[in-house]
C-alpha cells in the first residue's frame, strides 16, 4: 500500500506529493492502525517537549519555585512569542532567581509571520520558540545546584535524565535512544515512530506509570489542554486543535514534519512523519488522521479546514491550486 498521503495541485494537476508514516499505538504497546513504517527511526525534534517537562518536574523544581500551571504549559511550548508567551518565561526565570542572560537558545523572528511584524527589531532569546522548554531545563539544573552554563551539553546531568525519561516512557533502553543537536542547541531524540506514539498513549492513559510519575504527567497533559495558546498561539495547529478537541487530547508538533498526540479518552498515543519535513502537510495530516480514526468529530474538522484544507494563493492572490490527503490504513496483526 501506498504511503504517499497527500497531493498537491496546481490548476487541475497533482505538482507535487508527500510520503508520510503513522502510528497508532494504545498504552500497552500495542499497534493498532499505521501507514508506511511504524518502525522507522525518527527524531521526534519539539514533540518531545512535554516529557522534557516531566523531566523538570521530576527534579522537585516545577513544585519548589511554584511554577503554576499556565507556565508549565510554556515549558511544553513551541510558541510564537506572543507577549503572553514572552512575559510568562521570563517570569519562570524569576521564580528562580534566574533572568534571560542564562538562556542558550538563540533567537529567532515568531513562528507566525504576522506576530513577526510586530516583534521587536532587537529580539532576545526569550523570543525563541524554544525558550519555555531552555527555562524548565536551567530551573531544574539551578534546584539541584548542577552547572548553568553548560546545561545544553548531552553530558548535563540533566540532559541525561531527559533521555532516560524517553526511553523508559518509550521502552527503549537508554543507550538506544539516538542522539543529535536540535535547532535550539540541545540534545534531540530520535526512536522508532511506535515506541513514542507509546510514550504519549502511557500520558494518556496513567494506569502503567508509577503514582509519582502519573501525578506530574497529569499535571503536564492537564496544563496543556487547559492552556492551549501558551503551547503555541494564534493561527498555529496545536493551539487550534486543543481549543477544538477540548479536553480528549494533548498534540504536539515536532520540527521537519513530526507530530504527537495523546488521545486521553482512549488511552491511545499517536505520531506522524512526513517524510520531506514539509511542515504545513503534517498540520494537514494529523487532523485527518483524528477524524479518521473517530477522535475529531464533522464539526471539529470543519473548524480546522485552514490546516486540513488548505487552497494555495499566488503573490498576487489568484488561487491556483489546493491539498488533497488520502489515507490508506494498516491494520496491525501485533
Amino acid at each position: 500500500m501506498s504511503n504517499i498521503v497527500a497531493h498537491v495541485y496546481r490548476g487541475d494537476w497533482v505538482d507535487l506529493t508527500h510520503r508520510a508514516h503513522v502510528a497508532v499505538v494504545d498504552s500497552q504497546g500495542k499497534l493498532l492502525n499505521y501507514i508506511g513504517d511504524p518502525n522507522r527511526n525518527t527524531f521526534v525534534r519539539s514533540s518531545a517537549k512535554p516529557i522534557q517537562a516531566l523531566a523538570a518536574c521530576e527534579t522537585g523544581a516545577v513544585d519548589a519555585y511554584k511554577i503554576s500551571d499556565e507556565e508549565l504549559a510554556l515549558l511544553c511550548a513551541s510558541h510564537n512569542a506572543e507577549p503572553l508567551h514572552v512575559k510568562g518565561v521570563e517570569a519562570i526565570l524569576k521564580k528562580a532567581n534566574l533572568d534571560e542572560s542564562y538562556l542558550q537558545c538563540g533567537f529567532h523572528p515568531s513562528l507566525n509571520p504576522k506576530v513577526a511584524k510586530t516583534q521587536p527589531k532587537e529580539l532576545s532569546p526569550l523570543y525563541s520558540n524554544c525558550s519555555g522548554k531552555h527555562a524548565g531545563m536551567l530551573i531544574s539544573a539551578q534546584f539541584l545546584g548542577e552547572d548553568l552554563k553548560n546545561y545544553l551539553c548531552l553530558s548535563h546531568p540533566h540532559q541525561q535524565r531527559i533521555i532516560k525519561t524517553i526511553g523508559e516512557l518509550c521502552d527503549v533502553p537508554k543507550d538506544e535512544v539516538r542522539t543529535a543537536i536540535d535547532g535550539c542547541g540541545v540534545p534531540v531524540h530520535s526512536v522508532p515512530l511506535k515506541s513514542f506514539a507509546l510514550a504519549y498513549a502511557r500520558m494518556a492513559n496513567l494506569e502503567g506509570l508509577d503514582s509519582n510519575r502519573a501525578l506530574h504527567v497529569k499535571r503536564i497533559t492537564k496544563a496543556m489542554r487547559q492552556y492551549p495558546f501558551m503551547i503555541a498561539g494564534t493561527g498555529r495547529v496545536c493551539t487550534r486543535l486543543m481549543e477544538v478537541a477540548g479536553s480528549k487530547l494533548f498534540a504536539k508538533l515536532g520540527a521537519d514534519g513530526y507530530y504527537a498526540v495523546g488521545v486521553v479518552d482512549r488511552g491511545w498515543g499517536i505520531t506522524c512523519k512526513v517524510e520531506d519535513g514539509n511542515v504545513a502537510i503534517v498540520e494537514g495530516l494529523i487532523v485527518h488522521v483524528l477524524y479518521e480514526l473517530g477522535i475529531l468529530s464533522k464539526e471539529a474538522f470543519d473548524e480546522l479546514k485552514e490546516f486540513h484544507s488548505p487552497v494555495k494563493f499566488n503573490h498576487r492572490g489568484d488561487k491556483v491550486g489546493h491539498v488533497s490527503y488520502t489515507l490508506e490504513w494498516e491494520k496491525s496483526g501485533e
